[in-house]
């Protein structure tokens, strides 16, 4: 009997170890163990995105609670070009947009390795088209000196831009005397987040109008009236309660439909092995998760990785040179020396659908990207060694570790369907992202 009962007991063994083994319900424990780890809460929950219309979900400034009426206002708006009454040359008038430089198909960025919005003309397949208007002095172009960011899933960074300018929350208590008045950081006074304060001040800054714009309230005012019935109407058609409109929109791009995200809510088949395992060394091996974290992988950090600056890029800049404020991160706003070269940590979600990455757009794949954080040794000699983040270091990943991270970034974290927070159409029955005779032409619009 007892014989008999340890050839049982060695059978059962067998068995378990076989099913062990599968090498998918392995990985899947394996990662799933590793992300409960990671989770600052010990739970998956941690890294999900709401969906887009649980507004309840969706980090929000108190004083612009996201409603729907808001974000069908704001997504017209950012799309509109018609906003774009204050061109420096009237030829351009009604030509670009927001989406201009943060545009759907290239994951809320540009498609290039610089933005333009007023002075530039063109489209192209995605954005890559886009060059300077011959009739403008390239210093007339509204450009920046530094990458355009995403402008998606940022709900949860109450300050924005590179150096976190923008935003009276947060991380900027106690900056107040850096906003200075009579530029866009002043309007920071309204006391508002980050997103809300960006797009005000964005709409300025970028040559929009909305007070005075007869073209622009003779078709949006009932919509103005949906997004803002309490307010007063002699302040609700203005540039504050559109930018506070398009900030609602802006909370509500979420790349949810991302592969990674069906992972997380239990459909294992959403990610092949290489993804799985490139997840496994993101949240563990790897520590990226040490920085880019959360529902959206990122933070409210700044860190100084010593990557190039926008003006070395090998195509041509405008308004970007070595002296250009831009270059210093986060001091270029707090002016304290501790913060020289240090950027916000970005968020990591459709990185693929635009080919430059860095805010100095000095590299041209998530691979290439990849290598350089592995190798941890700077490419920026203007960078202080001391200045170069603790996480900056040689991670010692082999070639197969960083194909399967590349995997993950790449595949996992790229939503197939942004198009849908895009209108079908906005009121001035303008073309857009872009209205310029040449977009219209690389759209096949009009």
């Amino acid at each position: 009997m007892q014989q008999k009962l340890s050839f049982i007991l060695l059978i059962s063994l067998l068995v378990l170890s076989a099913c062990s083994k599968d090498p998918k319900q392995t990985i899947d424990e394996q990662l799933t163990e590793i992300l409960h780890a990671a989770s600052e809460t010990g739970s998956l929950d941690y890294f999900k995105l709401p969906q887009g219309d649980d507004y309840s979900a969706i980090p929000q400034d108190a004083r612009n609670p996201i409603t729907q009426e808001k974000v069908n206002l704001g997504a017209m708006l950012y799309h509109e070009t018609g906003l774009a009454m204050s061109p420096m040359h009237t030829e351009s008038e009604q030509q670009y947009s927001c989406a201009s430089c943060h545009f759907a198909s290239a994951g809320f960025q540009a498609g290039r390795h610089q933005g333009i919005a007023d002075g530039g003309i063109g489209f192209g397949t995605n954005g890559e088209g886009r060059e300077p208007n011959p009739i403008y002095d390239l210093s007339e172009m509204d450009v920046q000196p530094i990458r355009t960011p995403s402008a998606m899933a940022l709900a949860w960074q109450e300050a924005i831009l590179w150096n976190g300018q923008f935003g009276a929350k947060g991380i900027n208590v106690g900056t107040e005397e850096n906003w200075t008045e009579d530029t866009p950081i002043e309007t920071n006074k309204l006391g508002y987040e980050g997103l809300e304060t960006q797009a005000i001040a964005g709409l300025k800054v970028h040559r929009m109008t909305i007070n005075d714009n007869d073209y622009i309230l003779n078709n949006y005012k009932p919509l103005f009236d949906f997004a803002f019935p309490t307010v007063d109407p002699s302040e609700r058609y203005t540039r504050e309660y559109a930018g506070l409109a398009i900030a609602a929109y802006e909370r509500i791009l979420l790349p949810n439909q991302a592969p990674w995200q069906q992972y997380l809510e239990g459909s294992y088949n959403a990610l092949n092995d290489a993804e799985k395992r490139g997840a496994m060394l993101f949240f563990n091996e790897a520590n990226c998760v040490s920085c880019h974290s959360g529902p959206a992988l990122s933070s409210m950090e700044f860190h100084a990785i010593g990557v190039k600056d926008l003006f070395e890029n090998v195509e041509a800049t405008y308004g970007a040179d070595e002296t250009s404020d831009a270059n210093l991160g986060r001091y270029s706003f707090t002016k304290n020396e501790a913060d020289k070269y240090k950027f916000k940590v970005p968020q990591l979600y459709n990185l693929v659908d635009s080919e430059f990455f860095g805010h100095g757009s000095s590299f041209r794949s998530v691979r290439e990207i990849i290598e350089y954080k592995n190798a941890g040794v700077k490419e920026n000699s203007n960078v202080d060694d001391a200045q170069l983040a603790s996480e900056f270091r040689p991670l010692n990943l082999t070639n197969a570790q960083i194909d399967d991270l590349t995997a993950f970034i790449e595949n996992a974290l790229r939503d197939p369907n942004l198009k849908r927070y895009e209108p079908i159409g906005i009121l001035s029955g303008n073309c857009f992202p872009n209205n310029d005779p040449q977009s219209k032409d690389d759209l096949g619009c009009n």
